[in-house]
């Protein structure tokens, strides 16, 4: 799947046909166990209007909302998972979103504060035969389109931890990174959400762009 909206991506700077037809679209899972996947409403349309303008990528406008059991998640080469709270995935949404990812799909999750300590068990029911590893700060997500050489831009202050881009790893491939301890999709807010100061929100919406153009071009 994901070689797919790569050659796309290649098509969209070469034929202005290309553009008319094609917008590649995002979406932001959906889960149950009351935790709020509905966060940062204005987060996704920000950085889809920042790497539409600086990666070149046809993005349609506004991201779609789709379950983890719905057959629609294969849609998606990038889906944006975050929220507070508690996330409680039934065996069938774990197998869908297991396939999802190892079909070529991207799972991005975003610790908004508040989830980790639900996140990191359903995704054992995932992939119960992996751990989340810390990329290095060489890792090609911190280097595509900018360069972020000490990793994760930190955007809100909590609990005093060092931001860390982690992820799980199948089969040599990146099929889920977690922003954690960073509140990455915060920064892609409205500035008037947060008053971030500018240079701040921009160097989240840097990062942010980064793990899009990394998931649509990770290469085998």
């Amino acid at each position: 799947m994901r070689k797919v909206f790569s050659i796309l991506i290649v098509l969209w700077g070469a034929s202005t046909q290309v553009h008319a037809q094609y917008e590649l679209k995002i979406a932001k899972l959906k889960y149950s166990g009351g935790g709020d996947w509905y966060a940062n409403k204005t987060a996704l349309p920000n950085l889809i209007a920042f790497s539409k303008t600086h990666l070149g990528i046809p993005f349609a406008a506004r991201e779609d909302i789709v379950e983890a059991s719905s057959p629609e998640l294969l849609l998606y080469p990038y889906v944006y998972l975050t929220g507070h709270g508690n996330i409680v995935l039934t065996e069938q949404e774990a197998e869908n979103l297991r396939n999802y990812m190892i079909g070529g799909g991207f799972l991005h999750i975003d610790d908004n504060y508040g989830l980790d300590q639900f996140v990191r068990l359903e995704m054992k029911k995932v992939f119960p035969e992996l751990e989340f590893v810390e990329l290095p700060f060489n890792h090609p997500i911190y280097h595509q389109k900018f360069n972020f050489k000490k990793g994760l831009p930190k955007i809100h202050e909590h609990d005093g931890k060092a931001p860390q881009g982690l992820a799980l790893i199948y089969q040599g491939q990146v099929v889920c990174f977690y922003s954690y301890e960073s509140d990455l999709g915060n920064g892609w807010e409205d500035q008037n959400t947060y008053n971030d100061p500018e240079e701040v929100r921009q160097q989240a919406l840097k990062m942010g762009a980064n793990i899009l153009s990394f998931a649509f071009t990770q290469t085998d």
